[in-house]
């Protein structure tokens, strides 16, 4: 089936002065030569041909994930992007539920929708490819000015195998399942079936290869989720004859040195784990393949995404803190990402669903997956308000994007159908300079502060200046912050150059001193500008001054920004 994005691009004639007129994203080396061809008759184009290999550089530069002094960036076009998502519900990315997907990305705010392909639709019978939901996607979102994450929703899509096509499900012995300990079957593919995995990377390469053409130059798809929440719920691995037989062997030597441990059986090397980690090598070598496969189709970010390993208090519906019943056994959860990042190298990222807004908790899976080798990418969050101070938490550890699952208004939602009105507010807030924060981001000079229970104020380190961050109002003079009710407060603080910043928030203050001193010791304001940024460029709307400085900088609920430059006296 061919695809009608395949021939969306088009180039006007030139005119008799010699200039070009692009619609769409015409291939640059076609536009380089007509120009080349036009300065031999027209010496002065010069300048024009090196503006324009400026330009097709810039633009044919895929999307990727870099590294710079222990920072990530998602770079698109060559410059950072802050990912500011929403993901719709699992049976949303359809083209008659398009129309409200498109109304609650607008509500939101966010300049990304996470949408999944499903591998029943997409390969309905072996080798045949319909490309229309995707194409309905990609459009979509090119017409409401939006990126797209692509959800691959093949063999596993949370601990079981219900995407899969019919024809896969119906033949048991070309594409076995995993089998309990008890000699049952379940419905979960099975990692170590060579049928089922030449099933899915042909159809994920497919996917792939569909995607560069469409989108190499514009674009739009910025990442590629391989599977969704892989493993296995209801049994900790595949107990069939041919899984028994390479458990009782031994280790292969790729994953102890992996693992840092030296030869034996599973049973011997990994003892009460043998069995959890059994799955996750299969799983993370099966899914590295089809990624590895993908990429060399169409070269963007891969990543996966986590079911994650909650404590039994956060996931009483599922008391057994064991994975095949937690959490799906063989993912990359809390104590096995560092060991997934070395087994699946073809992926760029691994990144925690994260559906418990305990802070603690909350914060501590940040930090189990933001590593040195690992950039902090939140693919899904709960929809609810008491998620939505996160983002901010998240922006204070380097993260390239976050997104609340479920916000459009299709059917129902099995984790609850709360309102979200303050992940809307905040990407109002960010999403307008969003670029500006992921640079500033990738440069180190980003800071939060998230309010916490008991902690209604806090301090954030500049070296030659500090800054403190205070929730909750009316503030009097003289009196302590008293917090928010429900301790939802946040500030954003970026150091743009010695003595200025950029400073936004949601109920709170800002206040600048030098270390060691309160505010308007030996300091005072010099400006507070508030502004937006638009298309990159810092357009002022008016001073503050008086009751809007006197007291510290004051963010309420209403979106606004300010850059304040500070001196020392």
């Amino acid at each position: 089936m061919r695809s009608p994005l395949l021939a969306h691009r088009q180039i006007l004639p030139l005119n008799a002065g010699g200039a070009v007129a692009i619609v769409s994203a015409a291939p640059c080396d076609y536009i380089l030569n007509v120009i080349s061809f036009r300065r031999k008759l027209q010496p002065s184009l010069s300048l024009l041909l090196a503006f324009a290999s400026a330009v097709c550089l810039s633009a044919a530069e895929a999307p990727r994930i870099v590294q710079k002094s222990g920072r990530y960036a998602l770079l698109i076009d060559g410059k950072p992007f802050l990912m500011l998502g929403g993901q719709i519900h699992n049976s949303s990315a359809w083209p008659a539920e398009l129309p409200q997907v498109w109304k609650s990305m607008e509500a939101l705010h966010a300049n990304t929708i996470e949408a999944p392909v499903y591998w029943e639709q997409f390969e309905p019978e072996p080798g045949r490819f319909d490309y229309a939901n995707i194409d309905a996607v990609v459009t979509g979102a090119r017409e409401h000015n939006l990126h797209v994450v692509i959800l691959w929703f093949g063999t596993w899509k949370n601990g079981n195998m219900h995407y899969a096509p019919v024809w896969v499900k119906a033949d048991t012995a070309k594409y076995p399942r995993i089998v309990r300990p008890d000699g049952e079957p379940i419905d979960v593919l099975s990692p170590l079936g060579r049928s089922t995995l030449a099933a899915d990377k042909a159809a994920f390469v497919a996917l792939m290869r569909h995607l560069n053409q469409i989108d190499a130059e514009d674009h739009t798809v910025l990442l590629i989720q391989v599977e969704n929440e892989s493993g296995n719920i209801g049994s900790v691995r595949d107990n069939s004859d041919e899984a028994n037989r390479r458990f009782a062997g031994a280790v292969p030597q790729e994953l102890l040195t992996a693992a840092g441990k030296q030869p034996g059986t599973w049973q011997q090397v990994f003892g009460a784990d043998a069995d959890e980690i059994f799955q996750a090598y299969y799983q993370a070598k099966y899914i590295d393949e089809i990624a590895a496969a993908g990429k060399r189709e169409f070269d963007i970010p891969c990543y996966v995404n986590v079911w994650i390993d909650y404590p039994p208090a956060e996931l009483p519906e599922r008391r057994l803190d064991q994975p095949g019943i937690a959490y799906p056994s063989g993912g990359p959860v809390q104590k096995l990402v560092g060991l997934w990042r070395k087994l699946a190298p073809s992926l760029d990222a691994i990144g925690p669903d994260i559906y418990s807004d305990d802070s603690a908790f909350y914060r501590d899976t940040i930090h189990a997956y933001h590593r040195s080798n690992n950039p902090l990418l939140i693919p899904e969050t709960g929809r609810g308000d008491s998620f939505a101070k996160f983002l901010f938490v998240a922006l204070g550890e380097d993260a390239i994007g976050f997104a609340p699952f479920g916000v459009d208004q299709s059917g129902w939602n099995i984790l609850g159908n709360e309102p979200w009105t303050a992940h809307a507010r905040n990407f109002a807030l960010l999403e307008p300079m969003g670029r500006e924060l992921a640079q500033l981001e990738f440069d180190g000079r980003l800071k939060t502060a998230v309010e916490e229970p008991g902690q209604p104020a806090q301090e954030l380190d500049f070296g030659a200046w500090q800054a403190t961050a205070a929730f909750g109002f009316p503030q009097r003079d003289g009196r302590p912050a008293p917090g928010t009710k429900d301790a939802h407060g946040a500030a954003l603080v970026a150091q743009l150059g010695p003595d200025e910043f950029l400073v936004t928030g949601v109920d709170a203050s800002v206040s600048f001193h030098l270390p060691g001193k309160l505010p308007w010791m030996r300091s005072q304001i010099l400006s507070a500008e508030q502004g937006v940024y638009e298309n990159g460029a810092w357009k002022p709307l008016r001073l503050w001054n008086g009751d809007e400085t006197d007291r510290g900088l004051s963010f309420y609920e209403k979106p606004l920004i300010v850059r304040v430059k500070m001196q020392r006296f």
